[in-house]
């Protein structure tokens, strides 16, 4: 069964405050327009698509709700808005989404459940947004990674997953903080930068579409301020949750 390619208008009509020349929607497809390298995902039905990740992806979900297309096994943050939008798109063509993040995660620890909560689901589609941990525990909380560790650990787990789920599609998000905010100072950069650019070197490497959330929450940062998308500078408000699940939906569709 092919899906009809019919995006709900509302998404790309959000203007802050009615007076911007640039919509929210706009600042997104520009950001993602520029980062593609290949078009993007065209869903033709029967899809199982997995969301994995640390707290962001997390959100709140219920870890112990195993269903398939359940809101609380999704969480309340952009798996939840992203599937939400195309289960209401697309009716009738069997899309099956898992949110598989675990809050305060880092690669290795993705890597140590990756046979259950990856490979065994099988996904036609794989989204990761992973590396905001493995800098935040190494600078605050005493963790012995290292941007090298970061690199070598989500290299490891992408190869392990194009050898043995070669025909998946995968989805790489950004590792993104806003400065100026409770849990994030000017400390963290240009560190922080090494695991974006990290992020985004392996996309390339692995052929993975790539979510360049840094340069989406900085712009929308210019439309209202940064505490406006998110809280603590890394996990984001409603709004900030609205933002990331519109920016994935410029990819997959």
């Amino acid at each position: 069964m092919k899906i009809p390619n019919n995006r709900r208008s509302f998404l790309k009509k959000v203007v802050i405050s009615g007076a911007a020349s640039f919509s929210i929607m706009e600042i997104v497809k520009a950001s993602t327009d520029k980062m593609q390298k290949s078009k993007r995902i065209k869903l033709i039905g029967n899809e199982t698509i997995l969301f994995q990740g640390d707290s962001i992806t997390d959100a709140g979900r219920d870890r112990e709700n195993m269903e398939v297309n359940s809101s609380s096994a999704m969480g309340n943050g952009y798996a939840f808005i992203a599937s939400s939008e195309l289960l209401y798109d697309f009716p009738g063509s069997d899309l099956k989404f898992y949110n598989k993040g675990i809050s305060g995660n880092k690669v290795y620890q993705l890597a140590e459940r990756w046979e259950k909560d990856c490979l065994e689901l099988k996904p036609d589609i794989l989204s990761i947004l992973i590396g905001v941990n493995d800098y935040w525990h190494m600078a605050k909380h005493g963790y012995e990674g290292t941007i090298e560790t970061y690199k070598t650990d989500l290299d490891n787990l992408l190869r392990q997953t194009k050898e043995e789920l070669p025909e998946s599609e995968l989805i790489i998000g950004e590792p993104f903080a806003l400065p100026g905010i409770s849990a994030v100072d000017e400390s963290w950069f240009p560190t922080f930068d090494q695991y974006r650019k990290a992020a985004q070197d392996l996309a390339d490497e692995y052929e993975a579409h790539f979510i360049p959330y840094q340069s989406i929450f900085e712009e929308a940062s210019k439309k209202a301020p940064a505490k406006y998308w998110t809280f603590d500078g890394v996990h984001p408000s409603l709004a900030g949750s609205q933002l990331m699940a519109a920016a994935w939906l410029e990819v997959v569709g």
